[in-house]
């Protein structure tokens, strides 16, 4: 009868238990290749939001009728340089390219029933309203972005230890009174107007008016005047 050696005892357990551990390696392998997760990762992170509720500060009544909008792009290209150090060594280029939308609006709140001029038929009626106001531009932020930058060698040695070594608040600033400018020179303001009395003009048509005249206050006048007119409607 054979007698069982005692030192093997430790060495297939041993065994057993590498095998096991490889086996059971094997199926967590396979599980989550098929995409099934037996057990839970104990370090599972998960987000909490700890942000604090929205806060109503103001509501505000609007009366202003948007009648146009212009979209405009602009580059701007900008170099800082130092006297007497060349290029390569110190200074700044950068290529910004900006994209931004300008609205025309004609503000609504200061119409009162003098503003309304109305003949003795009842049927032609007279509407004097503000100047078309262009509002300051809004710039996308996401189709605005640097398209190229040059910096000297010193500029970029420093800017390894800046903070904010390609702050773009300025390029924005440029950009913004670029669009204004470009916006102020196209026929945006006119575009609003046509607008403006073709919407006035079937809103008092609908209500009895055989003919309406849409009058615009010049830029710069002031408030809106008072029509001399023997009738007015009240609004």
């Amino acid at each position: 009868m054979l007698m069982k050696n005692p030192r093997h005892t430790p060495v297939r357990s041993a065994i057993g238990t590498v095998v096991g551990l490889a086996l059971v390696a094997g199926a967590v392998g396979i599980a989550a290749i098929v995409g099934f997760r037996l057990i839970d990762s104990p370090f599972t992170t998960t987000e909490v939001d700890h942000s604090a509720p929205p806060v109503l500060l103001e509501l505000r009544d609007l009366a202003s009728f948007h009648a146009a909008q212009g979209q405009f792009e602009v580059t701007v290209d900008v170099e800082q340089d130092v006297k007497w150090v060349p290029s390569f060594l110190a200074g700044e280029r950068v290529q910004f390219v900006s994209v931004g939308t300008v609205d025309a609006t004609v503000d609504f709140a200061g119409l009162t029933a003098s503003s309304f001029v109305v003949d003795e038929t009842g049927e032609f009626v007279t509407v004097t309203l503000g100047a078309v106001e262009l509002a300051d531009p809004v710039i996308d932020l996401e189709a605005s972005h640097v398209m190229n930058r040059d910096r000297g060698l010193l500029d970029r040695l420093g800017g390894v230890f800046s903070d904010s070594p390609t702050s773009e608040a300025e390029l924005y600033e440029l950009a913004t009174d670029k669009i204004a400018a470009a916006a102020d020179a196209t026929e945006l303001a006119e575009r609003a107007e046509d607008n403006v009395r073709v919407t006035v003009t079937a809103m008092l048509q609908a209500v009895g008016f055989d003919r309406v005249v849409v009058r615009f206050v010049p830029a710069g006048a002031g408030g809106l005047p008072t029509p001399t007119s023997p009738s007015s409607i009240g609004v």
